[in-house]
């Protein structure tokens, strides 16, 4: 690739592509090409300019030979991100946009009068028959005001204010269907199916393989808590299955041999063997971009309190028409009410500043799956945090492993490991890692995995029970025995630490030691939210009373409580719920799903377990829990924005219809005022709200 310098600070560089011009597909391979490199932290790609700013983390003389060895023609990029990228999208409505006002323009400058008046006759067909059909299934709505304000411009022979009112009317169309869409877009793209790795039944094993080297016809094992990765047909297994994603079913719908398997469901409970039959990765993403398109989760309050206060204006500004006319015998001054209407400012604005603030969370590493959530995180008063993998760090840490059996700690760790990476939580993704570390390979010589939530693992390895949990599973569901004389061992492990139980036979064979660090910004985060209008925050975790007391005094809750079930979690969201308070519940384990459910508004860590995630309202980025804090001040300006756009809607709509009563401006002004200022708000609905 040749390029030229424009700009460079260390860590960032700006650069211009020498070439004729960039495609759409030319820029999205550009930005793959870079964002696969670990050291590239951002990208933007301009394909109009061909322009590229990057930010990196390596050294320069690494990104400049990065960006002279890229050749187009070379980058594998998978056809799915292509498709789905956007960038197409985008230069769709931007031509569109540039097309109607070229065309409005040139018709202005060198269209003759009686031809400009022919045109505008004909196209004002369109918003009359609009307004009739409107007004035969007896409804008073915005197309009715349109087509009565453009047809008694044409009655009155006044074709420049028909034009005018049709050209933003059009303007206002392709913004607003422009913005809808990419919001759906973005929304169905982060909400796609992310699965790297899968697990493939081959020769009576199953292997975790990449899921790109799934083909049709293969064999795979789903577990409890994972997102069905491809659509088949179940073989073997049976299982509960959340099919809310694609069918909004809120019931899971159980599945059994020769039942149908759809990707991006997730297994609640039990186990599927699945036949895959579609690997494509753009149906799921059909399949949600069509969810989006027709469901009210789009819609928060506010939006539909827009759209029927719009509909419900309509018959004022009709009554305000005649009685002007009534009292005056003026047509002009008439017209001028008819002119200005509060409902195309309302519908356009409302659900523009709502979607806008859905695309700029995405910015921010989170995933808002509808415009309610929003609403109800701006309402909130109460937030219960999940501790473990939430308020503490994502990737806790294997510090020690303490052998109770006499057997090598390795082989206990490639034991524990062995079991628990069949299910996703933070707890086992360190013991996984941690067997990774030593270069510890394991066989799959253990029988079906059951896994009981909140509790822990059973197996049976060689002939031999096997278990691995918490505390009261190991010890009081499970019934297991510390060996003789290893108890004086037991009473020494560490407070500080948590603990994960190992069992073989009903005797206590190893206790994995485990580091959960509080995150850094976990107490400041808190204080923060505090700030924002939560008056309420609350830790809910497994973990005993020592280890939840002191978390609780190190982040600064209000409440906390310690050896929760997930029913308790879910028990206290409602029980605050009944008391009249907005909750957030923040999660990231199977076990926090129930009260993800029955919270105001879900939010789920982003590399948490896929079932907290489908499940949850909203998700956020794994590395920082600012984001959380992020997501409610953009949340409160989106409420201030919308309230804002209501007074100033009600402020420019009054005067205008006071000016042209008063016969102080003309309707042709009028209409201008009106919808200008309609597209004036409309597009500084669409601005940043966070600067």
């Amino acid at each position: 690739m040749r390029f030229v310098i424009k700009h460079e600070i260390k860590g960032r560089i700006r650069i211009h592509a020498v070439q004729r011009s960039m495609s759409c597909r030319e820029a999205d391979t550009l930005y793959y090409y870079l964002m696969s490199r670990k050291y590239v932290t951002s990208a933007k790609v301009r394909r109009q300019t061909r322009d590229v700013t990057i930010c990196y983390n390596g050294g320069r003389a690494k990104m400049i030979d990065l960006l002279r060895r890229f050749r187009c023609n070379e980058v594998e990029v998978p056809e799915s991100f292509l498709e789905n990228s956007g960038r197409e999208l985008n230069e769709e409505y931007r031509q569109k946009l540039i097309l109607h006002v070229v065309r409005w323009a040139g018709s202005r400058l060198f269209l003759p009068y009686p031809v400009r008046a022919a045109v505008t006759a004909v196209k004002s067909i369109k918003y009359l028959k609009e307004g009739i059909k409107t007004l035969a299934k007896g409804k008073l709505e915005v197309p009715v005001l349109d087509g009565a304000a453009i047809g008694m411009s044409v009655i009155r022979r006044d074709m420049d204010t028909a034009s005018s009112v049709m050209f933003l009317l059009g303007v206002g169309e392709i913004l607003e269907e422009w913005t809808h869409k990419k919001s759906v877009d973005d929304l169905a793209r982060s909400m796609s199916l992310n699965v790297s790795k899968v697990w493939l039944m081959k020769d009576g094993q199953q292997i975790l393989v990449s899921s790109s080297e799934i083909r049709k016809g293969d064999q795979i094992v789903v577990h409890m808590g994972n997102v069905i990765p491809f659509d088949g047909v179940v073989t073997e297994g049976e299982a509960m299955v959340n099919q809310s994603s694609l069918t909004g079913e809120s019931v899971p719908v159980r599945k059994t041999a020769d039942g149908y398997a759809y990707a991006g469901t997730v297994v609640e409970e039990g186990e599927l063997t699945i036949c895959v039959k579609e690997t494509s990765g753009s149906t799921k993403f059909e399949k949600i971009t069509a969810m989006i398109e027709d469901s009210e989760k789009l819609k928060s309050s506010v939006e539909g309190k827009a759209e029927h206060l719009a509909d419900r204006l309509v018959p004022y500004t009709l009554a305000g028409t005649a009685l002007t006319y009534l009292l005056t015998r003026n047509t002009t001054k008439a017209l001028s009410v008819l002119m200005v209407d509060f409902s195309c400012a309302l519908k356009l604005a409302m659900p523009i500043s709502v979607l806008s603030a859905i695309r700029e969370a995405g910015f921010y590493d989170i995933t808002v799956k509808g415009g309610k959530f929003l609403e109800a995180v701006a309402e909130a008063d109460t937030i219960v945090f999940d501790k473990t993998g939430t308020l503490t760090k994502a990737r806790p840490t294997v510090v020690d492993v303490i052998s109770f059996n006499g057997e090598d700690k390795n082989e206990l760790l490639r034991i524990a490991a062995c079991l628990e990476e069949h299910f996703p939580h933070s707890m086992a993704k360190a013991v996984v890692d941690a067997a990774k570390k030593k270069n510890l390979i394991h066989e799959e010589n253990h029988s079906k995995v059951e896994y009981i939530v909140a509790h822990g693992i059973s197996t049976t390895i060689d002939g031999k029970k096997a278990v691995i949990g918490s505390h009261h599973f190991v010890f009081e569901d499970e019934n297991c025995k510390i060996p003789e004389g290893m108890q004086e061992t037991f009473d020494a492990l560490k407070p500080e630490h948590s603990h994960l139980y190992m069992a073989i036979e009903q005797t206590l064979a190893a206790v994995i030691c485990i580091e959960d660090p509080l995150r850094e910004e976990a107490a400041d985060a808190v204080k923060a939210l505090k700030q924002t209008g939560i008056d309420k925050v609350v830790m809910m975790t497994g973990d005993s009373e020592r280890t939840a007391a002191s978390i609780a005094g190190r982040v600064g809750v209000d409440e906390y409580y310690s050896e929760v079930l997930p029913e308790d979690k879910a028990g206290y969201v409602e029980k605050e719920k009944e008391q009249g308070r907005k909750v957030i519940m923040i999660g990231d384990g199977i076990n926090d799903s129930p009260a993800l459910s029955a919270a105001n508004v879900g939010i789920a860590i982003s590399d948490g377990a896929e079932i907290a995630r489908e499940i949850a309202d909203i998700t956020i980025g794994a590395d920082n829990l600012n984001e959380i804090v992020t997501l409610k001040k953009l949340s409160n300006l989106l409420m201030k924005r919308i309230h804002k756009n209501y007074r100033m809607i009600v402020g420019i709509n009054t005067a205008l219809i006071l000016l042209g009563v008063s016969g102080m401006i003309q309707p042709t002004t009028s209409a201008l005022f009106h919808n200008m200022s309609t597209l004036a708000i409309g597009l500084k609905s669409m601005e940043d709200l966070l600067v």
